[in-house]
């Protein structure tokens, strides 16, 4: 029997999986599932935010918070298109940039004021953006920054003006950065969001995820633990609750998802330092101090280690899904050696735009192969006209072009520099229509940055070049994981991903609506 044959018994359809690239998970780093022994999961992956109805409520709350202090906050209105993930702001100059890989800024936005191309290179031409250098840099990890960026991109343009009667005088872009970031701190920490998401979670939660997803990896030998932010009273149960309890059997409640489930997680620390363990007793939050985890218990606090020592396993034998780059897959990938699966819930629109987005790359790409061409031509006549000018170098020696005697292409100078200009011009032209083509690249996902994975036309932005460092996989949604097995096996294909991110090729498809029929190019 022929391998389709067998196909068409098992009605697989001719594209993997169902033909839907947004709904796919792609691969930065060859992973075997069926090598996994445990999964770890974050609660913000597993439960659908609405992050304009979340982060909406954080920035008024927020803006509460800078109202008593004084602060001009009268007018101001949340606009959660003003910023995308993956930006970085710049403390010392109250800016907001997008970098390539190399660090090099891109785009730029002082205030709420986007920045030329002349403002930029003044700025930053020889600047490299270092994010080790947290003094000066704040990364945009996660969707749950935007709050915090909007809020300070909009006071920068109130610092400007001279709204600011604050304290003893004028304050620095810094100051104004640290006040922000104190008052969205009270915000998400304290617990004010939070207690309002859980008495009416319908609109800023819905549950996305369905219990299948969870329960088609929970297969042996794979085992599961839960890895909450949230504070140890009933908010975590009553959030999973609502999400997972309706969509489970009769009788079976969401903890029994779980082997383990442990919040106040306090990362980055969890995966720095071996901290305090505590067994959460009963459901209003008393904890007891333990020395070691069990199979089934709720804990609050300790460490990956403690982890990988209750279940058995260590290194890449855990796969550690979660939607924050640094705290969840860095410092998993680094410390642990842990393998890392990153949920970036903006995929699916970054896929749509990059089809959608396509003719219009593909007329930019082709002006700028005009224009080299045409450079090409007028460097080679200005080489020329250089070479032949004095009828040899200074010594008497012949003077040589890519390896041929220079000879002058024109008998006269003025019919030399008459074609010169007229190249010229043919470049300038080109030049204008390039240049608000550029501006508008990636106009699909957001109109002032462009898309998520790309910094400029041919290279990869430094949010992607994150990814590529610290997540094995990734995707959209983890109920995308229900369109697999637990034996799949994610492969990383090289010549896929030379011009952008693994998903451009599946944009790629998508634009031309022809699907790849192989698994692993949707991977």
């Amino acid at each position: 029997m022929c391998i389709q044959s067998v196909l068409d018994v098992l009605d697989v359809p001719e594209s993997f999986p169902d033909g839907n690239p947004q709904r796919a998970i792609y691969c930065s780093r060859t992973l075997n599932l069926r090598s996994i022994k445990a999964i770890g999961r974050r609660d913000y992956t597993l439960i659908h935010y609405d992050v304009n109805a979340w982060e909406g409520r954080a920035y008024e709350y927020g803006l509460e918070t800078l109202r008593q202090q004084g602060v001009p906050v009268d007018g101001l209105r949340f606009d959660p298109d003003l910023v995308i993930r993956g930006l970085i702001m710049d403390k010392e100059h109250g800016n907001l940039i997008k970098v390539d890989r190399f660090g090099l800024v891109k785009r730029a936005m002082h205030g709420t004021r986007m920045m030329n191309w002349q403002e930029i290179r003044e700025l930053y031409g020889r600047e490299v953006v270092n994010l080790r250098n947290e003094g000066r840099w704040v990364f945009l990890n996660t969707l749950f920054s935007v709050s915090e960026a909007v809020m300070y991109m909009q006071l920068v343009d109130r610092l400007d003006l001279g709204m600011f009667q604050v304290g003893a005088g004028n304050i620095s872009y810094q100051a104004l950065y640290g006040m922000v970031s104190k008052a969205l701190y009270r915000t998400h920490v304290e617990g004010k969001l939070k207690a309002e998401i859980i008495q009416a979670p319908e609109p800023a939660v819905s549950p996305q995820c369905p219990p299948g997803a969870l329960t088609a990896v929970r297969r042996p030998p794979s085992r599961t633990h839960l890895n909450s932010s949230l504070s140890p009273s009933p908010s975590p149960s009553l959030m999973m609750s609502f999400a997972y309890d309706p969509f489970l059997p009769a009788g079976m409640r969401w903890r029994d998802l779980f082997d383990m489930v442990i919040v106040m997680a306090r990362k980055p620390d969890f995966f720095n330092y071996n901290m305090s363990l505590y067994e959460v007793v009963t459901p209003d939050g008393l904890m007891r101090p333990v020395l070691g985890a069990r199979k089934g218990g709720l804990y609050c606090g300790g460490s990956a280690r403690m982890v990988e020592k209750a279940l058995g396993v260590e290194g890449d034998d855990l796969l550690y899904v979660g939607d924050h780059i640094y705290t969840d897959a860095a410092l998993a990938k680094i410390n642990f050696r842990w393998r890392t699966a990153l949920i970036i819930r903006e995929l699916e629109l970054e896929i749509d735009a990059l089809a959608r987005g396509r003719p219009h790359r593909d007329a930019l790409k082709e002006l700028m192969t005009k224009k080299e061409l045409i450079g090409d031509v007028f460097n080679q006549l200005r080489l020329s006209r250089q070479a032949s000018g004095g009828g040899g170098s200074e010594d008497g020696a012949q003077r040589w072009v890519h390896g041929h005697p220079a000879a002058a292409s024109f008998e006269d100078e003025e019919g030399i520099n008459e074609t010169l200009a007229q190249l010229l011009m043919v470049m300038e032209h080109l030049d204008d229509r390039i240049g608000p083509m550029l501006e508008r690249d990636g106009e699909h996902f957001n109109k002032r940055w462009g898309y998520l994975s790309r910094a400029g036309l041919n290279d990869k932005s430094q949010l992607n070049r994150q990814i590529e460092k610290y997540a094995d996989i990734y995707t959209s949604r983890v109920s995308n994981f229900l369109r697999y097995t637990p034996y799949s096996y994610f492969r990383y294909i090289y010549i896929i991903c030379m011009d952008g991110a693994p998903h451009d090729s599946a944009a790629k498809s998508r634009s031309s609506a022809s699907h790849p029929s192989h698994p692993s190019q949707y991977m």
